[in-house]
């Protein structure tokens, strides 16, 4: 080989080389200046049946990363209620070389060891709406304990004179799998316990199909005319044990909820439900992408997530806690329409239009 041709040869090695070089830089660098995963953060959540996930938890999440990071970029993963897939969900997020990872778990057990490999691979964890386990930087969530004693208050304040220690209350709870259920109950039973009967209590996992089961089975033991009240840990439940008392001739009894679903809302206005437990999803999400943000910037959450709580993991976790509000049918103006999470004509909307009116809504 001749000395040109040398010169050329070495010369086109030297900028392959360094194109490589910086090819590998851009896409593990820390600064998170570049790279395709370098400022991408993953939104994992755990199911569709509940609606505020979807319509709720991921638009004002995904608008507030943009907001504070124009170029950022969130991954979206909705596990439909499986905690497998958002095992696998989790794996592919690393594949795609994300750097943070907010997960809101089907099963906090259960993807403990998805969030150990995810955090082995320096990617953090934020933990959203439920606490899951293992080596998470954060959680951020409401008080759930307060949430189940504002149910539980709530059904007292419908009974009014009839909640006496002979009143008999079906309690339908959330998925055991979840540990905002056990939280939820853990404040309802502070609230009924002695003051009530808790007269049939069993899980509803969440879905409104087995709430309805769970809801027959307790007409069936304790018998129509005997049941003073019913606990639903969430809207979506409630749902389903409306339709089961309206097939068993039950009306006129208090039945709360949770998450303000709009059907909810209307079955307040409506008379079928008492309650339900407005947990504003805005602020909620706002506090996760904010958090989710300064630990893909490197900046201390310290400020924002200002308490301690302990996983079932045993893990201590920085945890930000939103409060939560009852909602009955003479508050609704004040705090769903208030925050423009439903317009009054959405509410009334059909067949509730005639409530409506009579609710003081139209």
């Amino acid at each position: 080989m001749n000395a040109m041709m040398r010169r050329v040869v070495i010369g086109t090695t030297a900028v392959s080389m360094a194109l490589a070089v910086a090819a590998c830089g851009k896409a593990g660098d820390d600064d998170n200046d570049s790279g395709s995963g370098d400022k991408t953060i993953g939104l994992l959540l755990p199911d569709s049946v509940t609606a505020r996930y979807e319509k709720f938890d991921k638009p004002f999440f995904v608008a507030k990363v943009k907001e504070l990071c124009s170029d950022c970029k969130v991954e979206y993963a909705n596990a439909a209620g499986d905690a497998a897939k958002q095992a696998q969900q989790v794996s592919s997020m690393i594949t795609k070389g994300v750097k943070v990872i907010v997960v809101s778990a089907q099963d906090s057990a259960a993807i403990k060891s998805s969030i150990q490999t995810a955090v082995d691979k320096g990617i953090k964890v934020v933990a959203y709406d439920r606490l899951a386990q293992g080596p998470v930087s954060a959680y951020v969530s409401f008080d759930n304990v307060k949430v189940g004693q504002l149910q539980g208050e709530a059904l007292l304040a419908s009974l009014g004179a009839k909640a006496t220690p002979k009143a008999k209350v079906v309690m339908i709870n959330g998925d055991d799998a979840d540990p905002n259920a056990g939280q939820f109950k853990k404040g309802a039973h502070e609230a009924l316990d002695g003051k009530v009967d808790i007269a049939y209590e069993q899980s509803g996992l969440w879905k409104d199909t087995v709430a309805a089961q769970k809801m027959s089975a307790a007409i069936t033991q304790l018998g129509a005319k005997n049941i003073a009240g019913v606990y639903a840990a969430n809207d979506g439940m409630a749902g389903g044990i409306a339709n089961t008392l309206k097939g068993a001739g039950i009306s006129g009894i208090p039945l709360t909820g949770q998450d303000a679903e709009l059907a909810g809302i209307q079955r307040i206005v409506a008379g079928t439900q008492s309650s339900t437990v407005y947990k504003a999803f805005k602020p909620e999400a706002d506090a996760a992408a904010q958090i989710a943000v300064n630990l893909l910037d490197g900046k201390s959450i310290d400020s924002l997530a200002t308490e301690s709580l302990t996983s079932g993991s045993g893990d201590k976790v920085p945890s930000q806690l939103l409060t939560p509000v009852s909602v009955t049918k003479a508050n609704i103006t004040d705090t769903v329409v208030k925050d423009k999470l439903y317009t009054v004509a959405e509410i009334c909307a059909g067949e509730f239009a005639a409530a409506c009116k009579t609710a003081g809504l139209q």
